[in-house]
């Protein structure tokens, strides 16, 4: 029988991943995919016919979910590619400090390490306006995905 030093794990995590594989023509519209190493939420998606060389080749149109900038992408309808997994929340504005916002959720969790949005350029100043001084209650939505959390969305109750 072996030592049994030879079998010592130093670290494991859970192996999970921020994005998941997917073949190209299983892509839909309104979905989200990986273009140029950023996630972005797909806008429109042409199929071009079997060439005689292969392969039907999908033509992506889709738009950065955190910067709204255009991309456009074209894989082989068969090969692979990565999808973002995106995910969504809301949090209540408990404090804002310059650009730096204190968030709660239900739960009465705080968010500190979000700032205001810096796009669409307009948000930023809204949410202020919405907040002004603790008067309302701003709820604001944060995505999340591939390491990066940004506010996307607000609303103003009361």
């Amino acid at each position: 029988m072996g030592d049994e030093d030879d079998f010592v794990i130093e670290s494991a995590d859970a192996g999970a991943s921020s994005t998941i594989p997917m073949e190209a023509g299983q892509i839909k519209k309104g979905g989200y995919m990986m273009i140029k190493g950023k996630p972005c939420k797909v806008l429109s998606i042409s199929v071009s016919k079997t060439g005689k060389h292969g392969h039907a080749k999908c033509n992506f149109v889709a738009t950065d979910i955190f910067t709204g900038k255009k991309y456009e992408d074209m894989i082989p309808s068969t090969h692979g590619t990565t999808v973002p997994i995106v995910n969504r929340s809301d949090w209540e504005v408990i404090d804002i400090d310059g650009d730096e916002l204190t968030l709660m959720d239900e739960a009465g969790n705080q968010k500190t390490d979000l700032n205001l949005p810096s796009y669409p350029e307009d948000m930023a100043q809204q949410i202020r306006d919405a907040w002004s001084g603790g008067e309302n209650t701003v709820t604001v939505t944060v995505q999340a995905a591939v390491g990066i959390e940004q506010v996307i969305a607000f609303k103003k109750d009361g």
